[in-house]
């Protein structure tokens, strides 16, 4: 698939799911409607385009013709249209996820340190005071300031569930509202092992798999070698927020525009999912095979 065919894809699959919604109750419609919006979004995001104003400009630049009321609006104003349309994004993801082929019942959960700004930076900055705070990132070893992102994948890659929380709060504390609505096999890292938590989430129909919190005093090294083979599948996962969607890269001086960026994220790759598996017919999470 070209480029091209791809906007046009993304086009038609949000334009479909938002014409008949009424979003404004009063005042004039914007210049660019919200599908298009949302498709400049998208796509922009997957091209690794992750501030509002590399992906205004490179669609001024290279599709204007395609979007003609784009050389009528404010990069602003496009910034701020488009982190009004938070709402929409979630909803807009939870529908696609029924078109995405995953497995409801077996889910991965973990994980990962979003930086609010440089460590050296922290006691000064003034961005997410009073929500951000320290952690521990355990992959590089070193404190950070700002949130940590936990996400539930679906197998065989889906992003089905995304929090936000302060980098201090453990993972089980936000376990529950990461495996709320859901039912199944849910897998986890050494730092979920809890009795109790498995305890209450068995009450919820949830079955919680993790290693024991100790390596060297594992009773069941096997089950937890085979479960961390599973596990595997979120890093590929994060690995993409990471890369292609430079995830930890946080431009946003707010929780409103960062929840909005990081929406836009995940339906970016929930769309790419999906078209890369429907249309394609390529192993769906090989993301680099969707354009060539």
């Amino acid at each position: 698939m070209d480029l091209n065919t791809f906007i046009v894809a993304v086009f038609c699959l949000i334009d479909d799911r938002t014409e008949d919604r009424a979003l404004r109750a009063r005042g004039p419609l914007p210049k660019l409607s919200d599908a298009e919006v949302l498709t400049i979004e998208i796509v922009g995001e997957f091209l690794g385009l992750d501030t509002d104003e590399a992906i205004f400009r490179y669609f001024r630049r290279h599709y204007g013709e395609w979007f003609p009321t784009i050389g009528e609006v404010h990069r602003t104003t496009f910034a701020r249209q488009a982190a009004n349309l938070w709402k929409l994004k979630e909803h807009l993801w939870q529908e696609l996820l029924s078109l995405t082929p995953h497995d409801p019942a077996f889910a991965i959960c973990d994980s990962m340190p979003l930086p609010a700004c440089l460590f050296a930076r922290a006691y000064r900055c003034s961005r997410f005071k009073g929500e951000a705070a320290f952690g521990k990132d355990t992959l590089i070893r070193q404190t950070f300031y700002g949130f940590r992102v936990h996400v539930r994948i679906c197998w065989p890659g889906v992003i089905t569930r995304i929090s936000v929380a302060p980098a201090n709060i453990h993972e089980l504390s936000v376990l529950p509202e990461i495996a709320e609505f859901s039912s199944g096999l849910l897998i986890g890292d050494r730092n979920y092992h809890s009795p109790k938590t498995t305890e209450e989430l068995a009450g919820m129909g949830v079955e919680l798999l993790a290693p024991y919190s100790s390596k060297k005093r594992d009773p069941a090294p096997t089950k937890s070698a085979l479960l961390s083979r599973f596990r595997y599948r979120i890093d590929t996962v994060f690995s993409q927020l990471t890369e292609r969607y430079c995830l930890k890269r946080v431009w946003a001086r707010d929780m409103w525009h960062l929840v909005s960026r990081l929406l836009r994220k995940v339906l970016s790759h929930t769309i790419a999912f999906l078209l890369n598996h429907k249309l394609l017919g390529n192993p769906p999470l090989q993301l680099s095979k969707l354009l060539v």
